[in-house]
């Protein structure tokens, strides 16, 4: 799910209720990371030191508003989804609280796809930690050198790479180094799907 666009405007108003501006330096602050790590951030960029977790809550309250009415699947991450699918064990591991991950895959129509759903609060230490990847794997009951993930941020790359999982990236930030094994612009690159399209089916 293409939620950045939503975490933008739900940051942009908090920045805003401050007096604020947010642009791509604010931004780089946030992206990728956790709920709670990302309020630790706006906290001390906002000069409330010890208001991460109201600043959690409040930024929680509007980009779950967002993400209901706006949030869309990336171009080509259905047709991706089901083609890996039905050749593989699938999961999806997100850095996102488990309300707002399943508010963006019921959105998109992805939540049925996924046997295996992972989020943020559902772990002890979150992405960058390669925790989530590492239990992703024990749930699909495969090795991490043998998994493939899709990563969108440096803090998601930073997991999978930690967790010894191969890595597809379509970064959000275009303009950052992204240091996975592939980088490709789009979901629907016809490489990538006529690669997944020629996997034997289960």
């Amino acid at each position: 799910m293409d939620t950045e666009p939503c975490w933008s405007v739900a940051e942009t108003e908090l920045f805003a209720r401050r007096g604020l501006p947010f642009g791509p330096d604010e931004k780089a602050l946030v992206i990728g990371k956790s709920l709670p790590a990302a309020a630790d951030a706006m906290a001390e960029a906002f000069g409330e030191p010890g208001g991460g977790a109201q600043i959690a809550d409040e930024l929680l309250r509007l980009v779950t508003e967002v993400v209901t009415a706006k949030a869309e699947a990336m171009p080509g991450a259905r047709e991706l989804v089901e083609l890996t699918a039905a050749a593989v064990p699938v999961a999806v591991a997100s850095n996102s609280p488990r309300a707002l991950l399943e508010a963006a895959l019921i959105r998109g129509g992805l939540s049925e796809m996924f046997p295996v759903k992972l989020a943020a609060d559902e772990v002890a230490a979150p992405k960058p930690d390669p925790e989530m990847y590492l239990t992703a794997c024990r749930l699909l009951n495969v090795e991490p050198a043998d998994a493939l993930a899709f990563e969108d941020s440096m803090t998601g790359l930073r997991s999978a790479r930690a967790a010894g999982v191969p890595v597809i990236g379509v970064p959000t930030l275009k303009h950052q180094d992204f240091p996975a094994d592939v980088v490709l612009d789009s979901l629907r690159d016809e490489e990538l799907l006529a690669w997944v399209r020629g996997w034997p089916r289960r």
